[in-house]
């Protein structure tokens, strides 16, 4: 493992979790499903790659990648990547994403912050900017399915068994994982009697909302749109608000807008080839995609 300005780049393993939690809340990252709840890192430390940075005998840092297919096609996902603010400018972060992504080849993929580091450090990695992820928020109340669609729930293993399908990715880990989480459950957009997409809905307070939906490749703009509104109408927030994170060229984005709905904040997909997500048709997960 590499080492830069002191700081040594190790394997994360379960007894680190408490101090990778007081770096994640040190930089702002209180969500459920982020670097402070243990439920989140352990199924990276199960199903990804998860490094620390340690200085002085603490950890400094965490990087977390999960693999999202298999063979020469496989993207790594690089979901996490968090230096304390005491330790910025030490070199923690490149030391960590080195480890993460040796070498040059590979697909690669992630979703940035705005923070003014983030940028030239993942380009330096072969990555480009391609287009912003809107985390977009707003009541449900304010929709309604199209004609011939409905929400229908779904096990996680039907829901990752649709995925699949039209994918060839196997999520049924990430589906479990995020059935689990506060008002976790799996869901089907149906249009006159043919499933659309399939995804997981869930998440702890102003998260909830649409976690991962994957869209049928026979679905035009109309029904990509389609299927995003009718799980979304299909919801029933205790506050009547749900959150979705789009790609801004997404065709269900205008008519959310037209809605009421409004995007807080944004991430910058990066990658190393803009194809790894289709902006049209991916309702991706910020965390794994």
């Amino acid at each position: 493992m590499p080492a830069v300005a002191d700081i040594e780049v190790r394997e994360a393993v379960p007894a680190d979790l408490p101090e990778i939690a007081a770096v994640a809340l040190a930089t702002g990252q209180d969500e459920e499903w982020g670097g402070a709840d243990p439920a989140y890192m352990t199924h990276l430390l199960a199903h990804g790659r998860v490094v620390v940075g340690v200085a002085g005998g603490s950890v400094a840092g965490f990087g977390a990648t999960r693999p999202l297919g298999s063979g020469p096609d496989a993207v790594s996902m690089l979901c996490d990547l968090f230096v304390h603010p005491e330790v910025h400018g030490s070199g923690c972060g490149r030391a960590m994403l080195a480890a993460l992504w040796p070498g040059t080849r590979g697909h690669r993929m992630t979703f940035s912050s705005l923070h003014a580091h983030a940028l030239p450090l993942y380009t330096s990695f072969g990555l480009d900017a391609w287009w912003p992820l809107l985390y977009l928020r707003g009541r449900v109340d304010a929709l309604a399915a199209p004609a011939g669609w409905q929400a229908a729930a779904a096990s996680p293993a039907s829901v990752a068994a649709a995925e699949l399908s039209w994918t060839g990715v196997d999520r049924s880990a990430d589906h479990q994982a995020w059935a689990r989480r506060p008002g976790g459950a799996g869901v089907l957009a149906v249009r006159d009697g043919e499933v659309m997409a399939a995804g997981t809905v869930g998440g702890a307070g102003d998260e909830f909302g649409v976690t991962h939906l994957a869209v049928t490749p026979a679905a035009d703009d109309v029904r990509a749109a389609a299927a995003v509104l009718a799980v979304l109408a299909g919801l029933a927030p205790e506050d009547g608000v749900a959150r979705v994170c789009l790609p801004a060229p997404h065709p269900a984005v205008r008519p959310l807008l037209a809605a009421g709905w409004r995007a807080g904040e944004f991430d910058l997909f990066m990658a190393t080839e803009p194809g790894l997500l289709d902006p049209c048709r991916a309702v991706p997960s910020p965390a794994l995609a």
